[in-house]
């Protein structure tokens, strides 16, 4: 039965389908993690009730055929969010503050967005809706609802409020917000509106792979150098959100699919690794890379989900990960194939690299995160005296890792067959992936180098000694090597030095940058405000000067 011929405010299809039932599962998570990590806080009420109503809103906002209805609940959201983040901490307040007004601002520009939209159709309704980008007004429709997307999703240069809540923000809401539904809502909205209510022109395809591309590697530049866990995970947030974007920006079908296939993925496992630090931050108190270490006996199944997790996002086969970016590279080679010119082909080559290049630099900084947390030695040299945490706050992420597993495994007979090729018509796979064999042999292997380092006779006598740098032994337990320390001579290369300062300073923040101008601004208007009657005379008559001469 069609949703849309009973109540014509209302659409279902495959694509809100599937969005609508990870909505549920995620919120269904978040509240039993929250359940034992949120036991001993304040405003439960208030908070269970938000995280509820964020979810109604967000299925809603899914749901929607009507652009009013669905300005309305996109507001909505925007109130829930700042609620859900500002939990009575000055740090936690400042941040919602920062978090309101770059998503309200956004806000404002989907508004007008919407309003050109009525003005070139004469509807408010999703399904009739087909503008061509053959004009100007048609554009500027465009980007301001993309912008809103992007605001919303964390793409750059509406991001800075992502690293900022996942580093403050409690873990559940980091989790619940910036891993799963703001992905989710953010990416399936521009995808709704790239392929049904505008029709994609080649140079605002390739805007939104730029703008993709981009966002992978200066994100994953900043995850690569920070020394916070939820502020690594929270630049990762951003930079796996370029994937989704460069995907949809292809114009492929396969391109496509693989961007709305990793909008999913990257919410299963970034929540998992939110939960995972989560679990880290209750049993030591801290989720600083250099106080931490030996953790992978202490808590285990957190360890393994982590494990599991960053090997996803790293985009390592066998998992989801590796399958929505693999997608995503043959949409960009679908591109090579067809591009017009050599201008168009560099553009297509260069975001194939930096999709690439960013999946290695990912790779490299899970290495740091894994390593410093879970591997590499702990604080003065003896491992951590903590136990795994109770089973709410360990399930939720061994669940969420198992589900990267199958995902990965099965992405053919599982995610794709039933929720994104159904999504998107015309896929096409260049290359071939062997899931089944490739895991199989993976397995093989792993038993084989098992087996062989337990057999006797070849198993090497290791010994144990201290450790010595040009003749100087040292003591490990206080001059520890963490894995913080592994990329932090790039912060000193030439351009990069240059550049990772303007970043600390806000530079790139397109929220400080505004606030500074408005504060100039403020500044000189009260400069000019001085209470002296004789300069206000001067001044009305220098306007009135001036609206003569543009009336004349």
């Amino acid at each position: 039965m069609n949703i849309t011929s009973l109540c014509p405010l209302f659409k279902l299809d495959v694509l809100s389908g599937f969005v609508i039932l990870a909505i549920g599962l995620f919120s269904v998570l978040v509240i039993v993690y929250s359940l034992r990590f949120m036991r001993n806080k304040q405003k439960l009420v208030s908070f269970y009730a938000n995280i509820i109503l964020t979810a109604l809103a967000s299925a809603a906002v899914v749901f929607s055929n009507n652009l009013i209805l669905l300005l309305v609940l996109w507001g909505f959201l925007g109130l829930t969010l700042y609620l859900l983040i500002n939990r009575g901490e000055e740090s936690q307040d400042a941040i919602a503050k920062k978090t309101f007004i770059i998503i309200g601002g956004s806000d404002a520009l989907m508004l007008l967005g919407v309003g050109i939209v009525y003005y070139l159709s004469g509807t408010f309704q999703m399904d009739a809706i087909r503008l061509e980008l053959n004009n100007s007004l048609a554009v500027l429709a465009y980007l301001c609802i993309a912008v809103a997307c992007f605001a919303k999703a964390g793409a750059m240069p509406f991001h800075s409020w992502i690293p900022d809540c996942a580093r403050y923000a409690p873990v559940p809401v980091a989790a619940f917000l910036l891993a799963s539904l703001d992905k989710l809502l953010g990416i399936y909205l521009l995808a709704r509106i790239s392929l049904d209510l505008f029709v994609m022109n080649e140079a605002m395809n390739i805007f939104l792979m730029l703008i993709g591309a981009l966002t992978i590697i200066a994100a994953v530049m900043m995850a690569l150098v920070q020394h916070n866990m939820k502020r690594l995970l929270g630049y990762h947030a951003v930079s796996q959100v370029g994937y989704m974007v460069l995907g949809i920006g292809t114009g492929t079908p396969i391109g496509i699919a693989g961007g709305i296939f990793h909008m999913l993925n990257n919410s299963i496992y970034k929540q998992a690794l939110f939960f995972t630090s989560g679990n880290v931050e209750q049993k030591t108190g801290t989720t600083d890379l250099d106080k931490l270490g030996g953790l992978s006996k202490a808590m285990p199944l957190t360890y393994i989900s982590a494990l599991i997790a960053s090997l996803s996002i790293s985009g390592v086969p066998p998992f989801n990960g590796f399958v929505s970016k693999w997608m995503i590279y043959q949409g960009l080679i679908s591109k090579c194939q067809i591009a017009n010119g050599k201008w168009q082909m560099i553009v297509y080559l260069l975001c194939l690299a930096a999709a690439m290049f960013g999946s290695g630099l990912t790779l490299a900084s899970f290495l740091k995160l894994i390593h410093a947390t879970f591997l590499g030695q702990s604080v003065n040299g003896k491992r951590a005296k903590v136990a795994e945490v109770n089973w709410a706050m360990w399930l939720p992420p061994l669940l969420l890792a198992s589900i990267c597993v199958i995902f990965g495994v099965f992405a053919i007979q599982v995610p794709l067959k039933y929720f994104i090729l159904p999504a998107v018509a015309g896929v096409t796979f260049i290359g071939t992936w062997y899931a089944g064999l490739s895991t199989l042999l993976i397995i093989i292997g792993l038993l084989l180098g098992v087996l062989i380092f337990k057999l006797k006779g070849i198993r090497p006598v290791l010994r144990q000694d201290t450790a010595f740098t040009g003749g100087e032994t040292l003591d490990l337990a206080e001059n520890r090597v963490t894995g913080t320390e592994f990329y932090n001579t790039i912060k000193d290369l030439g351009l990069l030095a240059t550049i990772y300062k303007n970043a600390e300073k806000g530079l790139f923040d397109i929220y400080e940058q505004a606030k500074r101008l408005t504060f100039f601004t403020a500044s000189a208007l009260q400069y000019l405000h001085n209470g002296v009657l004789p300069t206000y005379l001067v001044w009305t008559l220098l306007g009135m000067i001036g609206l003569f001469i543009l009336l004349r």
